[in-house]
């Protein structure tokens, strides 16, 4: 289009110029100046529409030929542009806001996302448990003085929504250093343990050098296999929890209970050990404790996960207790208990006397947790 205007811009400065040519052969520069000057701005018109207009030389060859098409692609507004686009890659794509993913390139990422997700969630990061001590209080008693130390156990690589703890003294960590040294003497001799103070043990620089002391010594210890699954390494943590909780349920304290349950609950999930007795006797209280509080649908849930436990055991001293408290409670919930009901009829076959069974509160009650 720009070449088609200074075409007729030059047609028109020529045909000036011979007009006025028999006027003086020698004036022409005087006698129509503007005709110079025109013809020396060529390039700097040419400059100026090209920064407005972007042309290339397959235009300037077929002017001639496509002048109305020309122009009409020059008003084309942006919108249209980018369909005009989009029609080339399929239709589909309608500027910013268009669905890109349609478009090979969009579909390729899209889907290497969507892979790199799924490996993602396939191998996930190794757990591992942390104890931290968050917190240290000076307690006073009538015939004594020390300090408690609360601990929190986390595990890496996921979130918890409630954490699990504990307060234990600094005699509780002696008493565990004691017994482990008694029973896995070669694996405890590089096993670090802070030393008792005769002065200066309620400073707060001692205190803060114990607590990362704490922390380093069930940091090691849980790094060692055996010890690990040894009885007084996890009695250390759940088995206050199990006979406080055991106390307030027989004392009808259920609220409190629930929660003293609930924190061993945790401990013992954080520690690995969720198909054990002592597991299952924390269910027992959650359903107890649940049910004695109108909380029926989460009495069932820890029936239900009970259940799925002892599925694998032909007879388990609670096994016959949890199935009637799970028909009860499937009963009052509007849930199936027909699988359960047939593993009862099972139990009476096998010559099980059911009626003179306990029932899980009563079970719970006389458990022995010594």
């Amino acid at each position: 289009m720009a070449a088609r205007i200074l075409h007729r811009l030059r047609h028109a400065l020529a045909g000036e110029g011979g007009r006025e040519e028999p006027a003086g052969e020698g004036g022409e520069a005087e006698d129509c100046p503007e005709s110079s000057e025109l013809e020396d701005d060529t390039e700097g018109l040419s400059t100026r529409l090209s920064g407005t207009l972007s042309f290339t030389s397959h235009e300037d060859e077929e002017e001639e030929e496509e002048e109305d098409g020309a122009s009409d692609e020059l008003e084309e507004p942006p919108q249209a542009r980018g369909a005009a686009a989009g029609g080339e890659d399929g239709g589909e794509c309608w500027g910013e806001w268009g669905p890109a993913a349609e478009r090979p390139g969009g579909s390729l990422l899209t889907r290497q996302l969507q892979e790199l997700w799924r490996r993602s969630r396939g191998s996930l990061a190794p757990q591992r448990l942390l104890f931290e001590v968050t917190s240290a209080s000076v307690v006073s008693e009538r015939s004594s003085k020390y300090v408690l130390y609360t601990i929190y156990l986390i595990r890496t690589g996921q979130f918890d929504k409630a954490p699990a703890t504990i307060a234990r003294r600094y005699s509780d960590f002696e008493q565990l250093n004691r017994r482990l040294r008694c029973r896995f003497g070669c694996d405890m001799a590089g096993v670090a343990f802070p030393r008792k103070r005769l002065r200066r043990n309620f400073t707060a620089e001692t205190i803060a050098k114990r607590s990362r002391a704490f922390e380093q010594f069930l940091s090691h210890l849980h790094s060692i296999d055996e010890i690990r699954r040894s009885p007084e390494f996890l009695e250390f943590f759940f088995l206050p929890d199990l006979r406080a909780a055991q106390r307030l349920t027989c004392t009808g304290m259920y609220r409190e209970a629930l929660a003293t349950w609930a924190n061993a609950y945790r401990l013992q999930d954080r520690l690995g050990v969720c198909s054990s007795g002592r597991f299952l006797l924390t269910l027992a209280g959650l359903a107890v404790c649940h049910q004695e509080l109108d909380q029926l649908s989460e009495a069932h849930g820890c029936c239900e996960q009970a259940l799925q436990l002892l599925e694998a055991q032909g007879s388990h001293p609670l096994l016959g207790p949890f199935l009637q408290a799970h028909v009860h409670l499937a009963w009052k919930v509007g849930k199936d208990k027909r699988r359960s009901e047939a593993r009862l009829q099972d139990l009476r076959e096998a010559g099980l006397p059911l009626q003179q069974q306990p029932s899980l509160k009563e079970c719970l009650i006389k458990e022995p947790l010594e």
